[in-house]
């Protein structure tokens, strides 16, 4: 986070600095003083709000571009107007109606998920992102092994939450329908009831310590649980609304781009920068390099952690540019957290 406590600005500095990024915001062009004097009810000269906005710049909390005789903020202005400026705006009941009528139509924690990262994601015009619930809340169920062809198997696992997974997993010989039985047999009594992230545990043990008391078949059963238990960063963060950035202004590098779509398509950096928020109370928002992830330093990230019978399981959030609304964007984010823990809770 950048540290903004040495940041102290009389009341005219404040007022500027919060018209110049309130107009920024909304029209996405260098602000230059002379705009700034027209301000109704400000009456402060072009001369005078030129040497208050020259104090700001030096501060570090506005830039000049290029050769623009306008001012536009920096990462560190954001986070000065977000951190003591800004007033989070109520959402308006359309957009309460939205989000709740959304989850009325979700059966099942899958479908929950997506509904969340599209529903963030069309109320804001940006991208929505959903960490999947942590192993922390989930726990085994059952597996079962289906015979695809002579070397596929489809896995299918079920926790207790209702989730289901399905993987095809490639394997080295054919299994008859009785032993892929046998197998899921097998594997269910061994694990049933336990969290996934015990799970992955147990099977590296027994892999390695159990291998010459197991038969065959056990030994692959295993084997192949283990492939379907190994952690996929790719699977567990749902994306939606990626091409709304397209339509960004502050985006036009195509670089730059491809760099946050790279993003989007490996989700390591995004599944490890929501879960550095899994235990924040309420709302977080990186701006540009708070991040610390180089594509993302033209982004902001708004987060919520979401909950599930009162334990934290996941977080939501939205991708956009710096330039957003964000006392528009965190109450959206804020309540569909809510909202889709409550419809988690209620599937038990």
């Amino acid at each position: 986070m950048f540290d903004n406590s040495q940041i102290q600005l009389n009341e005219r500095a404040e007022t500027l600095l919060q018209l110049l990024i309130r107009r920024y915001i909304d029209q996405g062009e260098p602000v230059g003083s002379r705009t700034l004097s027209r301000e109704p009810g400000l009456g402060l000269s072009p001369a005078t709000i030129r040497n208050v906005m020259s104090d700001l710049e030096e501060l570090g909390l506005i830039r000049s571009p290029h050769t623009s005789a306008g001012r536009v903020p920096t990462q560190l202005g954001y986070r000065v107007f977000v951190d003591t400026m800004m007033k989070v705006k109520p959402l308006n009941n359309e957009a309460i109606e939205e989000i709740s009528g959304g989850f009325a139509r979700a059966h099942d924690p899958n479908e929950l998920i997506e509904l969340a990262s599209e529903l963030v994601s069309q109320i804001t015009h940006f991208a929505g992102i959903v960490m999947l619930p942590g192993d922390q809340s989930s726990r085994f169920r059952q597996i079962e092994f289906l015979h695809l062809s002579d070397d596929r198997i489809l896995a299918i696992l079920v926790t207790q939450d209702g989730r289901v997974q399905n993987r095809v997993l490639f394997v080295g010989r054919t299994y008859s329908p009785s032993e892929l039985v046998e197998a899921a047999n097998f594997f269910n009594a061994q694990y049933s009831g336990r969290p996934l992230s015990e799970v992955r545990h147990v099977l590296l043990h027994d892999m390695q310590s159990d291998s010459h008391r197991m038969n065959q078949i056990m030994r692959h059963a295993v084997d192949m649980a283990k492939s379907l238990f190994e952690d996929d960063e790719a699977n567990s963060v749902v994306v939606s609304g990626e091409t709304n950035l397209l339509g960004v202004p502050d985006f036009v590098e195509l670089e730059k781009l491809r760099e946050i779509f790279d993003t989007f398509k490996t989700k390591q950096d995004l599944l490890e920068l929501l879960d550095k928020s899994m235990n924040a109370r309420g709302v977080s928002i990186f701006i540009g390099e708070e991040s610390g992830y180089n594509a993302l330093t033209d982004c902001s990230v708004v987060t919520a952690p979401y909950l599930d019978q009162g334990r934290c399981v996941g977080v939501l959030g939205v991708v956009g540019p710096t330039r957003m609304a964000y006392d528009e964007v965190i109450p959206v984010v804020d309540i569909t957290a809510r909202f889709l823990g409550n419809a988690l809770s209620s599937l038990h």
